[in-house]
């Protein structure tokens, strides 16, 4: 049975930090996906492993939905040293090490299993370590596989002329919100548990989302149709505090950072298997699916890399890219 709790935001932080009466340590995992999504899930699992292999040590909670507030809000509360790691994508953490955006640009992989030869680069590893000694931030790992990031609109896409004047609600991060501009659509940030609402309300007209996370909110209901777009391959990872985890003995270090690491993995080969299923049940449902080709909007987006001064990034992980190419 899930364990999932829920929580004000304060009284989290509040008991992250106490000590339980046989955890030495408390820790929270945040997502803003729902409790049956496979990243939620995942975690639930691991948080059941990294108590076991502590002894109980290390007592862990899983609060999804983002009950402990939007992503953006929890990546300012681990900056103040709490216990908590959330799940984002690299394009939150751009504004602190701007290199870190290029993980959640358009179109920059073919296939999202091209991302563990990134993570494994030099680039990506003195960017992790940038972030953390600049900024407190410590990127734990980032192989949580989302899904690919496509268009579900109110009214049908079959072009990028027919994104113009449309509001897409994105990700509130300079990447997304420069590439859904590229594409042609009105670019609007909102946090992930507003979506549905302000779809029925009329505020937005459309949001650029993964299978399984529009499936979980059910945005097939409020939106009707589907453009496989492909944008970007929506990996993220978990950020915690560098304070806190340094804080840590490195036994206790080694069993959070493995047991996530495995988690990850987990989490992406069942958000895989679950894709087509969730596909299926969408159309039952009535969503029309779209025919568009990609490649019409990738040439939209090539500006988006000058315009948020990464190419020397992207020129720095593309012989990595090229090696993990089929």
């Amino acid at each position: 049975m899930l364990r999932f709790k829920t929580l004000t935001l304060a009284a989290a932080l509040l008991a992250s930090t106490s000590v339980g009466a046989l955890a030495q340590v408390q820790f929270a995992l945040s997502t803003s996906q729902n409790a049956t999504d496979p990243l939620a899930i995942a975690m639930e699992e691991a948080a059941t492993r990294i108590e076991e292999r502590s002894n109980g040590e290390i007592d862990v909670t899983v609060y999804p939905s983002s009950q402990l507030g939007s992503d953006n809000d929890v990546l300012e509360q681990i900056r103040n040293g709490a216990a908590v790691a959330v799940l984002v994508d690299a394009g939150r953490l751009a504004p602190f090490q701007k290199e870190l955006g290029i993980l959640s640009a358009p179109y920059l992989v073919d296939d999202w299993k091209q991302y563990a030869a990134i993570t494994a680069s030099e680039p990506y590893k003195k960017w992790v370590e940038e972030l953390a000694s600049s900024t407190g931030l410590r990127l734990l790992n980032y192989n949580w596989f989302q899904g690919t990031r496509q268009m579900f609109t109110k009214a049908p896409v079959t072009k990028p002329a027919d994104l113009s004047g449309v509001r897409v609600r994105t990700i509130d991060a300079p990447g997304w919100l420069a590439t859904i501009n590229a594409m042609g659509a009105t670019a609007v940030p909102m946090a992930w548990s507003e979506v549905y609402s302000a779809l029925q309300l009329g505020a937005i007209d459309g949001a650029e989302a993964q299978l399984t996370g529009a499936y979980g909110i059910k945005l097939h209901e409020v939106t009707g149709n589907l453009a496989f777009t492909n944008h970007v391959q929506l990996l993220t990872g978990l950020t915690t505090s560098e304070a806190w985890f340094q804080g840590l003995t490195p036994e206790q270090q080694t069993i959070i950072s493995e047991e996530l690491q495995k988690a990850g993995d987990e989490a992406s080969a069942a958000t895989v298997a679950k894709g087509e299923q969730v596909l299926a049940d969408m159309k039952a449902a009535g969503i029309v699916v779209n025919e568009v080709n990609p490649e019409d909007f990738r040439a939209l987006t090539t500006g988006v890399y000058e315009q948020l001064g990464l190419e020397d990034a992207r020129a720095e992980l593309q012989p990595f890219i090229d090696a993990a190419k089929p």
